[in-house]
């Protein structure tokens, strides 16, 4: 995997790496805030589906296999100006050519600032 790129434009880090489980961090600062100052919803979506591609690569066989996203949904609950978000990703369906990924985003606070769910899809390398 590549550590330059959107993840290192936006600042996220990712905190915990195991099978079916990724946490990741990203600020909020001039990187991810959206005109009026707020959290830019496009940041915390590309915190999502970065949390559930990391997380989805993690399952499959990178020698045979590689993982897309294939659809991302999300509900932003709350807004927020400044500070650090942190996304918590579980994997909710691993089959043979999907995987479902459910992402929640909180504050410092514990307080839910986003829900996402990302479909990854596993292809065969040709």
């Amino acid at each position: 995997m590549q550590s330059q790129g959107l993840v290192e434009s936006l600042g996220i880090e990712i905190k915990t790496l195991e099978n079916g489980y990724v946490t990741a961090t990203m600020p909020v600062d001039e990187r991810t805030r959206q005109p009026l100052g707020y959290l830019h919803g496009g940041a915390s979506v590309a915190l999502a589906e970065t949390v559930a591609s990391i997380g989805a690569f993690q399952l499959i066989d990178p020698e045979t296999e590689n993982c897309f996203g294939l659809e991302i949904n999300a509900n932003h609950v709350r807004s927020k100006r400044e500070g650090t978000v942190t996304a918590e990703g579980k994997i909710i369906h691993q089959g043979r050519t999907t995987q479902i990924w459910e992402i929640m985003i909180k504050d410092e606070e514990d307080k839910l600032i986003c829900i996402s769910r990302c479909t990854i899809a596993v292809v065969t390398r040709k």
